[in-house]
């Protein structure tokens, strides 16, 4: 088992000699984990294909799983892609860096591997000092999916890394929590009207401001196990975002999400089944389980993003064997948290009354 080096940094001024140490084992094939402002990612040079194979090797990630390609500049994109539609640009002026990643045709430099063997490649600019230093650092793109084991919940903290892949992986860059706290929003800009493939840290609602016409591809909200074909994006096939407890989500009306909640609660204690709710600020006063955790106010979407997957991995810790989580409303990042909740329950929903 390899030593996984943690090199402590500054999220606004990296130190260069840090930012260096990890650069060097991404050129030499090896793997670093870094934070992003979504969450954090495991990075490899995205042009070597033994690198890329290493990193679905390390993190137990099905090959036909595709992960994102991070680069420091724009101009990157053009020696990545063969062509850039006009929208592109524009989205690319408007909101990177950010949390949006945009599906292109590949060019021919871009190995297989780096695509799960797809004619397309998806491609961001993270907004973050320390991820943004280290590509630069690199000099070259880095393939990055988020730095935990196959279908748990993503790491917001470097601590969340090293319980998934210490002694797995190279390095981890600590520049403490992620802001934001679920992956970027995906845009196909390829479909007429535009589809968001995965709900992001981009809402809908600001993409329309800016584009017009822009819809859900139907996986993205779906609220049950839809089989796909071929994987444009990642986190849409496999399971994903799940703590070891199973997940139950209940979506309804908040009156009758809480009736549902505590009928739920009654019926695993009953069994002697260690329960946990996953409640928010407004409700978790209602609930007498072995462990109540809220997700902050319905008021307030982005604590609620920010706290999701954190929670899910206390669960864990806590050692309950069920998670029942409350619904949130499908509105802003609202979207993307709900499509984690599901993806982690398997699509184990309870539609409650009001």
């Amino acid at each position: 088992m390899k030593k996984t080096l943690v090199l402590k940094v500054n999220p606004r001024k990296p130190e260069k000699k840090k930012i260096r140490v990890a650069a060097e084992i991404i050129k030499n094939g090896g793997l670093v984990a870094f934070p992003t402002e979504t969450v954090y990612g495991l990075g490899a040079d995205a042009l070597n294909p033994k690198a890329v194979l290493a990193l679905f090797k390390a993190k137990k990630r099905p090959l036909d799983n595709p992960p994102i390609v991070h680069i420091s500049d724009v101009k990157e994109v053009y020696r990545l892609v063969e062509e850039v539609p006009p929208k592109a640009e524009k989205l690319m002026e408007n909101f990177w860096p950010g949390p949006l990643t945009l599906i292109f045709r590949r060019s021919k430099i871009v190995p297989d591997v780096t695509v799960a063997g797809l004619d397309t490649i998806a491609i961001r600019m993270p907004k973050h000092n320390v991820a943004l230093a280290l590509i630069r650092e690199s000099g070259c793109p880095i393939a990055a999916p988020s730095a935990n084991l196959a279908g748990r919940p993503s790491p917001t903290t470097a601590q969340h890394v090293l319980e998934d892949l210490e002694g797995r992986i190279d390095a981890v860059l600590d520049a403490g929590p992620t802001k934001i706290g679920v992956e970027s929003t995906v845009l196909d800009l390829a479909a007429d009207p535009p589809q968001v493939l995965r709900p992001g840290g981009i809402p809908l609602e600001k993409l329309r401001k800016f584009l017009g016409e822009v819809e859900f591809h139907p996986i993205a909200i779906a609220d049950k196990e839809v089989s796909v074909e071929k994987v444009r994006s990642p986190g849409v096939r496999h399971k994903h975002y799940a703590p070891n407890a199973e997940v139950i989500v209940v979506e309804g009306e908040v009156s009758g999400i809480v009736e549902k909640v505590k009928e739920l609660v009654k019926y695993y204690e009953e069994k002697s089944v260690k329960v946990g709710v996953l409640a928010t600020d407004e409700t978790a006063g209602c609930y007498r389980a072995d462990v109540v955790k809220s997700l902050g106010s319905r008021k307030n979407l982005k604590v609620v993003a920010k706290n999701l997957f954190k929670l899910l991995r206390e669960f864990d810790k806590e050692g309950v064997d069920v998670i029942v989580a409350e619904g949130i409303p499908l509105k802003g990042l609202g979207v993307a948290v709900m499509n984690r909740l599901r993806k982690a329950s398997g699509y184990k929903i309870v539609k409650a009354n009001a």
